[in-house]
């Protein structure tokens, strides 16, 4: 059967199973809708937040972003893992206990005021949408290469996929649907490890692979990658880093708070019942994540391995890489490249016409390199590889059966319309609840602010399939803008009002808007506003990138998040105190015990 057969049926059958399940486990009422009736099992929560925590992000661009930042790529396993640990220690068992099922309704309640949820709702969107860029983003990567469309027609498809189970199942289909994603996704991404890994160092386990020794040679495979990265003029892999220590800490500090203010991951602890099975499912999540996360290393390593060997005949031997046969003719490509020169994702220029492929680092400053690369008559790295296309094409790189690539096609468009999914409940929940139902229109039935949602969810993808079109960046920078976003606006005031009793309204919505607005600032300066390609403004800071201390706008997040700290805490210096009623509300959320089931309808 021909891969592209194999692939249609594979994924059609995971695309008919998570309809399915929407239709099954159809929301009848705002309760289900938004919390799932409060009635999920622990376990299977856990796997749910997983699938709605490992995106498109997590499942195609991370291993790629290791595989070419090498050492330096491990801040986004710190951030995103680190930023949950912080999400089931800090927070989620206390919103559980609190007992409403959206952000905004935390905040606005809280802080004893409707604008103070209008502002969460404003910072929610702002996050939730950049977020679902990226989404798109990988969703369109994934169709474009393995249904043969173009990468426009993959998010158009992707779009109505996410309608069609996302309007109707609201959080109780999604809930169950995300279940199946879940499997789905990491058997993708463990097959084809498992086989690879087998390939190149004889270990099933990639975990132990990574470490272990690289088949036919006394050399372990960290140390052969090493070797054939340093040969083409790359730094060392394993101590390789792109960006300075102190991007490192903002960068890594910005993905970990920003995780913990996640909305569509926070209201999945509103889908459990008791405060108890919060911190259960938090752990499990834990556990169902770390498969993935564990085993990313080991996949980029391999796949960078594997990419140098297929353009350069001598890695996997040893031999001469600069030698005049050792990049391999184009005519003779392998069918893989074929495949994703298509998409545009993958392309090559002949800049010295001998018709073969040289893939070096073609930046490079060090004279004994750059005299090979001239004796090698070489003028300059002919192969653009997207770093968002590694994992999908690791296991057509290396060879894998037909069904294992298309399993991984299925896994990649799974872990990507999860997420997606779950940020469009957020942002209809925002949308329908707490903004129509709680302040605009208070008298508006059950029937209508259902509709209502469904209308805010269905306008939320095609704001977010139009802006997945024209990403600010690729997928998994795409979403730690996102996750800037968040940590600059939600994590604070969470925080606060969960550990501070006395941060009143006026501090909340100051800290809110100073940390979202410097952010975005910051952000759309080097990004264009609302990342709108030719609007950028550089210009009024003499055109310089990274102008404020040399931080990257993708590590932006933190400082924002501490600005909303700083003006929080001097706002609430200065304008009148809490009331004694929510000071109490906030000392009964923080004792542990007698925490009974809530009612997330109410």
């Amino acid at each position: 059967m021909s891969l592209q057969t194999m692939t249609y049926i594979v994924v059609g059958i995971t695309f008919a199973l998570y309809i399915g399940i929407a239709i099954w486990a159809r929301a009848g009422s705002t309760s289900e809708f938004y919390a799932a009736g409060g009635s999920v099992p622990p376990v299977l929560n856990g796997m749910a937040t997983g699938a709605d925590w490992m995106s498109a992000a997590s499942f195609i661009s991370m291993a790629g972003l290791i595989a070419n930042m090498g050492y330096g790529g491990g801040l986004f396993l710190m951030g995103w893992t680190g930023g949950y640990v912080l999400l089931a220690m800090l927070l989620a068992p206390y919103l559980r206990k609190f007992g409403k099922f959206t952000v905004p309704q935390f905040v606005g309640d809280r802080f004893y005021s409707k604008s103070a949820s209008v502002v969460a709702v404003m910072c929610l969107l702002a996050a939730s949408l950049t977020y679902i860029i990226g989404q798109m983003t990988g969703v369109g990567v994934a169709f474009s290469r393995f249904l043969g469309v173009s990468n426009s027609t993959g998010v158009f498809i992707g779009m109505g996929i996410v309608f069609m189970y996302a309007v109707f199942g609201g959080m109780k289909g999604i809930t169950y649907t995300q279940v199946a994603q879940y499997c789905v996704l990491i058997l993708a991404y463990t097959i084809p490890a498992i086989f690879i890994s087998m390939q190149l160092t004889g270990n099933p386990l990639p975990q132990l692979g990574l470490g272990g020794g690289f088949v036919g040679t006394d050399m372990t495979l960290l140390g052969k990658l090493d070797q054939v990265v340093m040969d083409l003029g790359f730094p060392q892999y394993t101590t390789m880093t792109r960006v300075s220590t102190l991007n490192m800490f903002v960068y890594t500090m910005s993905l970990m708070i920003g995780t913990a203010g996640l909305p569509h991951v926070i209201m999945r602890f509103f889908t459990v019942p008791k405060v108890k099975d919060a911190r259960s499912s938090a752990g499990w999540a834990l556990v169902f994540i770390s498969i993935l996360y564990t085993t990313a290393p080991g996949v980029a390593a391999m796949a960078r391995l594997n990419l140098e060997a297929t353009v350069n005949t001598n890695v996997m031997s040893g031999g001469d890489l600069f030698a005049p046969d050792a990049g391999i003719k184009y005519a003779e490509r392998p069918d893989w490249m074929k495949r994703w020169e298509v998409t545009g994702l993958l392309k090559f220029e002949d800049k010295n016409g001998d018709g073969r492929i040289q893939m070096y680092n073609g930046k490079s400053k060090d004279p004994a390199f750059l005299a090979k690369v001239e004796a090698a008559g070489w003028k300059g790295s002919e192969l653009n590889v997207n770093k968002d296309i590694m994992v999908l094409a690791n296991p057509e790189v290396a060879q894998l059966p037909n069904w294992v690539i298309a399993l991984v096609a299925a896994g990649g468009l799974a872990a990507a319309l999860s997420t997606a999914a779950g940020l469009l409940l957020a942002i209809s929940s925002a949308i329908s609840h707490d903004l129509f139902k709680n302040i605009f229109m208070p008298d508006m039935s059950e029937k209508n602010e259902l509709m209502t949602g469904k209308i805010a969810m269905a306008c939320s993808i095609v704001v977010a399939g139009y802006l997945g079109l024209n990403p600010p960046d690729f997928a998994a920078g795409t979403v730690a803008i996102a996750f800037g976003l968040a940590a600059s606006s939600i994590f604070p005031a969470l925080m606060m009002g969960i550990f501070n009793k006395k941060m009143n309204k006026e501090g909340a919505m100051a800290g809110m808007l100073a940390g979202i607005g410097i952010t975005m600032f910051y952000v759309f300066a080097h990004k264009g506003i609302f990342f709108i390609k030719g609007t950028s403004f550089l210009g009024m800071f003499g055109g310089k990138a990274n102008f404020f201390m040399g931080i990257e706008p993708n590590a932006f997040g933190a400082i924002g998040a501490l600005v909303n700290f700083a003006v929080a805490y001097v706002v609430s210096k200065v304008t009148p105190a809490c009331p004694d009623h929510i000071t109490e509300m906030v000392e009964n959320v923080r004792i542990p015990r007698g925490a009974k089931a809530v009612d997330g309808a109410h």
